[in-house]
């Protein structure tokens, strides 16, 4: 059987006409699926029932199921873990702000890269998400909360270009002005520099932001936290973000968690300000949120100070992304890896 949410309405266009249906069933079923998020043909109430099992013949519905929601008393922060059809769990988040809910979004079921202060990495890949899946987290938040997402950052579990045709996918799907029509303008695609997909995202001129995580501001300090420097250079990944800015037009956005006696001297903020001025890019300080397995901690709060403002001074432009949700396990893979050793899924 396959996914119908996983189909664009030119292809559910396609299926339905092969199957006899009349056109105007595409509308009507796209808007039942992308815009009511139903997850049965039966509650397809302006279908035929012929039509109804018809589809129930061919056709299922992705479904996420909320397992465990952690809401932050701090923020409002809403952390899910969500089960998939097929048993494995992911997180999403949902974040309040002044300007709208943002959604952060899981591309994976673990991660293959490796990266040292990350959880989600620690259990390696499962497998990839589908563009379905993927539209089912927001979907689910949405009728968790009865409240419209704004804005996605798919900055979850996983690296998003080492599922690139399924996020593409998705992208498309999700600005779509037949579905939530979320705008490009609105979503960030966090990567930590898969080099020949950032030359193919490129080639899409799609408006969405790119985040780049870069963590260190030279090769022989990123190779030691990032594993996937060791495939490619930094000044590779460098290159490669700024033709996607020459491509696109949107300004970048580095990524740099921030950690105590690692990446947080003055001669690192001297080199990161000096390839964000060369790249135009924004830059995001992070402070690291401390993982157990991995032996990071946040630098002290004079530390984060000075280290930002000697970035201000030589000219960038710089935040120091707010903590939402500390007090429910935010940081990447936390809280889906202690719900995994709970259940008895992890024991490492």
């Amino acid at each position: 059987m396959e996914d119908i949410r996983e189909l664009t309405k030119e292809e559910l266009s396609l299926r339905l006409k092969a199957m006899g249906e009349p056109s105007y069933r595409t509308s009507q079923i796209y808007d039942w699926i992308h815009k009511k998020h139903v997850s049965d043909f039966d509650s397809m109430t302006n279908l035929s029932k012929k039509t109804r099992e018809r589809l129930s013949e061919d056709f299922y519905i992705t479904k996420l199921r909320a397992v465990s929601v952690l809401k932050s008393e701090l923020d409002g922060t809403r952390k899910y873990i969500l089960a998939l059809g097929d048993g494995n769990v992911i997180e999403a988040v949902l974040m309040r702000y002044s300007y709208g809910n943002s959604v952060c979004i899981s591309s994976q079921v673990g991660c293959r890269m490796g990266c040292r202060f990350c959880a989600s990495t620690l259990g390696g890949l499962v497998r990839n998400l589908s563009a379905a899946e993927m539209l089912s987290e927001v979907y689910a938040i949405e009728d968790d909360t009865g409240e419209r997402v704004s804005h996605i950052v798919i900055m979850g579990s996983g690296e998003p270009l080492d599922n690139y045709d399924e996020v593409v996918r998705f992208l498309r799907m999700v600005s779509d002005g037949d579905g939530i029509n979320i705008s490009q303008r609105n979503i960030t695609l966090s990567t930590c520099g898969i080099v020949p997909r950032i030359y193919e995202l490129s080639k899409l001129r799609l408006q969405i932001t790119l985040a780049l995580s870069l963590h260190a501001s030279t090769q022989e300090k990123r190779m030691n936290t990032m594993p996937i420097a060791k495939a490619y250079e930094l000044s590779e990944v460098l290159k490669a973000c700024r033709h996607y800015t020459r491509e696109t037009g949107r300004r970048l956005t580095l990524e740099y968690a921030l950690a105590k006696g690692v990446n947080d001297s003055m001669e690192d903020a001297d080199l990161l300000s000096s390839i964000a001025k060369d790249l135009g890019a924004h830059i995001n300080l992070i402070p690291v949120n401390p993982v157990e397995e991995c032996g990071f901690s946040e630098p002290s709060r004079e530390n984060l100070i000075r280290f930002r403002e000697r970035l201000e001074k030589a000219g960038a432009n710089v935040t120091v992304r707010r903590e939402m949700g500390r007090d429910i396990d935010s940081a990447c893979g936390q809280l889906r890896r202690r719900y995994m050793i709970d259940a008895g899924l992890c024991t490492d």
